[in-house]
């Protein structure tokens, strides 16, 4: 199938990513979010970082002007339904996913194939509410999207060949890279990185180490790009807490039982850096560890 226009659900960190990219591919791109601020931030957010890349040689100044032109943000979510692709970056809740895509129902086109962002939630769940599970799969891109190489590809049970075979094409004109996973929690990237993030957490929570010694020892002795508590606070906590529930519901094994500590600084909404407080506190000039 030829995608030519796609609609971003969802206009935070991930989705204004998503569309980013889309749009300099050349797809037309509705980005849809319920708040009008999301939307403003989000293009502001888009038009500084192609702003960036112009000025690293990147892309040049027309590819910039032709990619915002085919932006079009809209907090009317039905208005998405006649695009080629529709890709649903939403929060990280099942229920608000299904929500979405019960919206989205009458007024898809009968071709729209429709894809997730998640992180961790079955597709084949998200897939089975819906009047197209073979059109349906995991789309999940990785944090920042401009920057991030990698897709990960995920087939429900039920999704076909011609739908994958179309977002393996859509990944080739990103210029990304695919990689095709299996429906069981997590997938792939997450599964292995998430539960390393919970570890830190424990060794954090059992007195091991403190935040500096846990991050420093895994970027110095292990070649690490960031530590894993800093990684935390990049991502969310409250992100990270909801994959490791997922695999522990989903797996039902001990050993992916979320860190209390982790627990407790989500309750305390400290998210990390989006909140300016997590295992650092991010409100003065430099970041400083909280424990």
């Amino acid at each position: 199938m030829d995608i030519k226009s796609v609609g971003v659900v969802g206009a935070g960190q991930m989705g204004n990513g998503i569309a980013h990219v889309m749009a300099l591919a050349g797809y037309e791109v509705k980005l849809n979010d319920i708040s009008q601020d999301a939307l403003d931030a989000a293009m502001a957010r888009i038009e500084k970082n192609m702003a960036r890349q112009v000025s690293r040689d990147q892309i040049s100044e027309d590819d910039m002007t032709a990619a915002l032109a085919r932006l079009s943000p809209t907090q009317d979510l039905p208005a998405l339904g006649g695009v080629d692709l529709i890709i649903e970056s939403a929060t990280e809740r099942e229920e608000v996913k299904h929500k979405i895509f019960d919206t989205l129902a009458p007024h898809l086109a009968p071709h729209t194939i429709l894809t997730s962002n998640t992180s961790s939630i079955s597709i084949t769940r998200l897939a089975s509410r819906t009047d197209r599970p073979e059109r349906f799969m995991g789309f999940h891109f990785m944090n920042p999207v401009p920057l991030m190489q990698l897709v990960e590809l995920i087939r429900g049970i039920a999704t076909d060949e011609a739908t994958y075979k179309t977002c393996l094409g859509i990944v080739e004109r990103l210029g990304k890279t695919a990689a095709s996973s299996e429906d069981f929690p997590a997938f792939i990237v997450n599964r292995i990185l998430i539960p390393m993030i919970n570890e830190a957490c424990y060794t954090l929570y059992e007195g091991v180490g403190n935040v500096a010694s846990i991050d420093n020892a895994m970027k110095l002795g292990a070649n690490h790009p960031m530590g894993p508590l800093e990684l935390a606070d990049f991502i969310g906590l409250d992100t990270c807490l909801a994959i490791m529930n997922v695999l522990h519901d989903g797996l039902a094994d001990t050993k992916y039982r979320p860190c209390p500590l982790l627990t407790k600084y989500v309750e305390a909404g400290w998210l990390g850096r989006k909140t300016e407080r997590g295992f650092y506190d991010y409100r003065g000039e430099t970041p400083v560890p909280t424990r």
